[in-house]
């Protein structure tokens, strides 16, 4: 990187609170437990008695998942009635369910709900049919539609049981705007914050995540004329390079200047609603 891009690269590593210093085993080991720290304490501050979490069968879900029973966990031994739900959040029948089954079977949620968002989705597209749209503008329309009905469902059943929301962004995705606004970025905590992709990785990996969830191609799977596009295409850049910039270690100006692009076009999705 050149000066003014590492400039910015530690500039927005501190602004999405990306910890370099997590390459051994025993440092990832305390951020770990650190983490489950921050989940329990947030239940406790809030005086909830629930977490809620939607299950896609990807490696940010699973990770975040596995922490939040952890910590549901704890908090039970502690004497406090606190329950994980994890949620299912199909539209129709998902293309890597397989992968979500895995998930569960590895997280062990004390509850699992399933809500197909397909029904919901439709009926508020159904009422947008006369708008003069492309194929793709549709579709990348109803992908937004979808982020947020499932956001609806796992605050629906938050408000039933006392639960907060749990998100699964982390810094990687918050760097490229990788998000639905109001959608997959809309959660009462967020456990995965600061870390990159790899680091997420490492973290599933620790807590004895199934490899094939660890190493799992990442896609948002929210484009039907697309289906299954991984993150990288989308991004046109791996998650190496994203995850390098974010650490300040090498990586060349081209892709440097399309982080550093993203950014600051998607700054609008990390910010509070614009207010005079």
């Amino acid at each position: 990187m050149n000066t003014a891009s590492s400039s910015r690269s530690a500039e927005i590593r501190s602004a999405l609170q990306v910890n370099p210093d997590l390459e051994g085993a025993t440092e990832l080991q305390m951020e770990l437990e650190r983490r489950i720290d921050f989940i329990k304490d947030a239940v406790l501050r809030a005086k909830t008695r629930a977490l809620v979490l939607g299950i896609s069968g990807g490696v940010d879900s699973t990770t975040a998942g596995r922490l939040c029973q952890i910590a549901a966990e704890s908090l039970r031994q502690g004497g406090f009635d606190v329950t994980f739900y994890a949620m299912r959040l199909p539209y129709d029948v998902q293309a890597d369910e397989a992968d979500a089954q895995t998930a569960l079977e590895f997280i062990q949620p004390d509850q699992l709900r399933t809500v197909d968002i397909k029904g919901s989705v439709d009926a508020m597209m159904a009422d947008f049919a006369d708008e003069q749209a492309s194929a793709g503008k549709r579709d990348f329309v109803k992908g937004n539609v979808k982020a947020r009905a499932r956001m609806v469902a796992q605050y629906a059943l938050a408000n039933f049981v006392d639960g907060l929301v749990v998100g699964t962004d982390h810094a990687a995705e918050a760097v490229m705007g990788f998000f639905t606004k109001f959608g997959d970025g809309a959660c009462d905590i967020a456990p995965l914050t600061g870390l990159t992709k790899g680091q997420v990785r490492r973290i599933a990996a620790a807590l004895d995540a199934p490899a094939s969830l660890v190493g799992k191609i990442p896609t948002a799977d929210l484009e039907e004329l697309a289906p299954g596009k991984p993150d990288e295409v989308a991004h046109g850049l791996t998650y190496e390079q994203i995850d390098a910039f974010l650490l300040g270690k090498s990586v060349d100006d081209e892709a440097a200047q399309k982080i550093i692009a993203r950014y600051d076009a998607t700054e609008h999705k990390r910010q509070l609603p614009i207010a005079p």
